[in-house]
């Protein structure tokens, strides 16, 4: 038996509400401190106690954080799960199983090895409550694996402390119920019948593990933002909940208690984004989150501060649809839907981090966006992003100062006029798109004007006239698609002289890296492209023409930036393939490299 070391994944089978996430975590946490990169994803039911949760746990030195689609370690704890979770483990694989389970004495594989554990017998002697010896059994097969895969004892005992830092008597009970799990493991089992081993290294040295959600929050909170309308929705609302948390943190003067910040939670999806709007319009620095059925929601006020000019930051922490779908999986199928929301011709910015430190900075550069072009910015992230713990590079401290744009006070409104100009809302006096705009309470007679969602003049006064509409309309379609030059631009590599090119954005970042890797390995070159903003910036456009097939890789059943693709670049649509994954699940890397493989097999067809 040839042992691995540090690239394998754990697959941990439970029931939603068995308190099995703590004991999770504490796993994933524990190799991470040993120095190896991890990625943990927690697949899990809506919200309904007893139905089947998978945590993922990928162990790899190249820090891979896509999905493996192996199980090479399976944890097995469901009865309504059993027989698949054992089936699913891989051929040579590891099986540690509550010996309660049926197929924990008979399972008829004999490819694998089989550990059965009487985890509700020996957590029984910590715990004579039967609702507490339930939680405590998830801590004996902690004690388990950390027998079977060399875990470090002492880092073990650390991170459970942190886990339940602050209850000391909580703490006590969950080492010594891991320590019994860990004896009984000794006792029972040799070690030498797992190949699976970590090893301590230094490859998480000055990293940190941070969830999509929090990162994006203390990158709002760096930004300034002052206001937050939301309502909760899975998987959006630990954003808005860790931003409160920080705010009341980091914005309530010690001495007085008075919080600088404002937080309400709507009765709705469109009533959080008209709080957002009316804060924006006020000056604020706002915000909300939501997921695809809030978005659908918003569209009246979308257009709304589109038309009306008016900046606001709305993060989609994007889930599997059309209509309620499946709320706790994931999916990139929201772009489109953001990219056009509303009725009529309109045009948002769309921002797409892939990661918590893009998540961060991207967060921060939102708000500079939105109000240097005075509108809605959408920042789109989804669910595994979003609500998985993610291996993370320390996050700096800003140093730079809030672009606000053309926001003008009374001195300046005065020597506008002192010089012959004239304010106009929705002029366009630098011939950029760009309008000025004044807050209410500008102590200037010209500062005040009508904020109109129905037809307006320059002057912000109402029209019908064609003309007039037509001059604004024209104009602001001219200030987002001019946007570019201050939005995020796309990051190239791989071989530009390839022909064949991998386009893809956000969280799909994570398959298509590692799938380049293996393509390297195998002596197959390509050209890739990261996009990570609409409207598309002209690099994109020559990447496309540089290629003979451009394969975009999403997480979506349509091809939603597929498409968006074909009307930027004229005559595109015969090299452009559509690669799309769409089952819930995180993408892994191998559709990415079975597609692309199959494309240099066969060059005449490229």
């Amino acid at each position: 038996m040839t042992t691995v070391i540090n690239d394998f994944t754990i697959n941990v089978a439970t029931m939603n509400g068995s308190g099995s996430a703590s004991s999770n975590t504490i796993l994933a946490k524990t190799i991470f401190r040993m120095g190896v990169p991890v990625s943990p994803k927690n697949l899990f039911p809506s919200n309904i106690q007893g139905l089947p949760t998978w945590f993922l746990i990928r162990v790899t030195e190249k820090g891979y954080q896509a999905r493996s689609g192996t199980n090479d370690v399976v944890i097995a704890l469901n009865k309504a799960t059993a027989e698949k979770d054992v089936a699913c483990v891989e051929k040579g694989g590891v099986l540690i199983i509550d010996d309660a389970l049926p197929q924990a004495k008979s399972h008829g594989r004999t490819d694998i090895k089989t550990f059965a554990v009487p985890m509700a017998k020996l957590a029984k002697d910590f715990a004579p409550d039967a609702r507490l010896r339930k939680l405590l059994a998830n801590m004996i097969y902690v004690g388990v694996a950390a027998h079977l895969l060399d875990l470090d004892h002492q880092v073990l005992m650390d991170v459970v402390a942190d886990q339940f830092s602050g209850k000391q008597k909580v703490v006590k009970l969950n080492q010594d119920v891991v320590d019994a799990g860990l004896a009984y493991a000794r006792e029972n089992f040799s070690a030498d019948d797992c190949q699976f081993r970590v090893e301590t290294r230094k490859l998480t040295d000055n990293k940190m593990m941070i969830e999509g959600n929090t990162a994006a929050a203390l990158g709002c909170l760096m930004a300034g933002c002052t206001f937050v309308g939301w309502y909760p929705i899975t998987p959006s609302s630990s954003l808005c909940e860790e931003f409160i948390s920080f705010a009341k943190r980091f914005r309530t003067d010690p001495e007085s208690g008075e919080q600088r910040f404002a937080a309400l939670q709507a009765e709705d999806e469109l009533a959080s984004l008209g709080l957002v709007l009316g804060a924006g319009w006020a000056g604020a620095r706002s915000m909300t989150s939501t997921a695809g059925p809030g978005i659908s929601l918003m569209s009246e006020f979308a257009g709304f501060g589109y038309y009306a000019e008016i900046p606001a930051v709305v993060f989609d922490v994007q889930r599997v649809g059309p209509s309620t779908g499946m709320p706790t999986r994931t999916q990139q199928s929201d772009l489109s839907l953001c990219r056009f929301l509303s009725h009529g011709d309109t045009e948002h910015i769309v921002l797409l981090p892939a990661g918590p430190e893009e998540l961060y900075e991207i967060s921060q550069q939102s708000f500079d966006i939105a109000e240097k072009y005075q509108t809605p910015v959408f920042v789109l992230t989804d669910l595994d992003m979003g609500m998985n713990l993610w291996v993370s590079d320390t996050l700096e401290y800003p140093t730079g100062e809030f672009n606000r744009g053309k926001l003008l006070d009374k001195e300046q409104l005065k020597a506008l006029e002192e010089s012959g100009g004239k304010y106009e809302r929705y002029g366009d006096p630098d011939n950029d798109g760009v309008p000025h705009r004044t807050l209410p309470g500008t102590a200037h007679p010209s500062a005040p004007y009508f904020t109109r969602g129905s037809g307006h003049t320059t002057r912000a006064s109402y029209t019908e006239d064609s003309d007039e509409y037509k001059e604004v309309l024209d104009r602001i379609k001219r200030k987002i698609e001019d946007s570019t030059r201050d939005l995020p631009k796309p990051i190239e590599g791989g071989h530009k002289d390839s022909e064949i090119g991998l386009l893809y954005w956000g969280s799909t970042r994570y398959p298509a890296e590692e799938a380049i890797d293996l393509l390297e390995a195998e002596g197959v070159k390509v050209h890739e492209m990261r996009v990570r903003a609409l409207p598309l910036h002209d690099e994109v456009v020559d990447f496309v023409d540089s290629c003979k097939v451009v394969f975009v890789a999403e997480q979506n059943r349509d091809g939603q930036m597929a498409d968006i693709l074909r009307l930027k670049v004229p005559g595109s649509a015969g090299k452009i393939r559509k690669l799309n994954y769409y089952a819930g699940m995180p993408m892994a890397a191998a559709p990415i490299v079975e597609a692309v493989r199959e494309a240099a097999r066969k060059p005449a067809h490229v």
